[in-house]
């Protein structure tokens, strides 16, 4: 029984779907581009770095991937719905959504101005509302099943100093994946969220290879940095059929770090 349960376990293969990503441009958003068309997805590639977005597309293209660049600030209403236009005059209805936009600011409570603030929950928490809202309003209306999976952090479920307004975001993006997942699943769309912890790039290597870098590391149960590719599997897991039957919830891929006292 075991044995063919096995055997029938959906493959998280994707051909034939449209994901669109946001925030493609570089980073994380750009890594999940790669990882979903190597998997065999149409991948629309969403930021407002325009000159870095076609960068992206072309290697991805290079590599043997479907993909397109659609110019996309999810602060903005109206761009969101011309972004869907664009990318289903592409793709067709988009399928899959990676809400993965965001910034961060590194200020004490005390430091942080009504922008900073602004700006960390229009782009991390009302930018993904706005998005998943018209992803969602698209496939009920095509009557298409989908699944949406918003990129919070292991910040939105514990703290650290001086990003509170970049923790308070995160925390309402898994507040946020909860309610549409509730709303939502009687149209067979899935909501789910992953919560990265440290995973290194380009923009924080520097910082981790310094004494305060090194010290956070220690922290870590598994004691390293997470990678790019160490949230493969959490992302195909959670935009495939291997997991039709989870919405609503969150997964963590910190090396520990969420269930350490350090």
């Amino acid at each position: 029984m075991a044995e063919t349960a096995m055997t029938e376990l959906p493959r998280a293969r994707l051909d034939g779907r449209h994901a669109l990503v946001t925030g493609a441009s570089s980073g994380l958003g750009r890594h999940f581009a790669e990882v979903l068309a190597g998997a065999g997805a149409r991948v629309s590639l969403a930021a407002r770095r325009l000159k870095s977005l076609a960068i992206a597309v072309d290697e991805i293209a290079a590599a043997g991937g479907s993909c397109r660049a659609v110019p996309l600030d999810v602060t903005d209403e109206a761009g969101v719905k011309v972004a869907f236009d664009q990318a289903e005059a592409w793709g067709g209805p988009v399928q899959i959504l990676i809400n993965n936009a965001g910034v961060a600011t590194t200020r004490t409570a005390l430091e942080l101005t009504e922008e900073d603030w602004d700006t960390a929950l229009d782009t991390n928490l009302k930018g993904a509302w706005l998005v998943a809202r018209e992803a969602g309003r698209r496939l009920i209306a095509y009557r298409a099943q989908g699944t949406i999976v918003n990129i919070a952090s292991i910040l939105g479920l514990r703290v650290a100093g001086s990003v509170a307004a970049y923790a308070t975001s995160k925390a309402g993006l898994l507040q946020l994946t909860k309610a549409l997942a509730l709303e939502w699943a009687r149209h067979g769309i899935r909501v789910n969220a992953i919560a990265p912890g440290y995973i290194e790039t380009d923009l924080n290597r520097e910082f981790f290879a310094s004494e305060r870098g090194q010290a956070i590391i220690k922290r870590i149960p598994q004691r390293r940095l997470g990678q790019p590719s160490d949230l493969d599997g959490a992302l195909l897991l959670l935009v495939s059929d291997a997991s039709r039957y989870i919405t609503g919830s969150v997964i963590t891929v910190d090396g520990g770090h969420l269930v350490s006292s350090l």
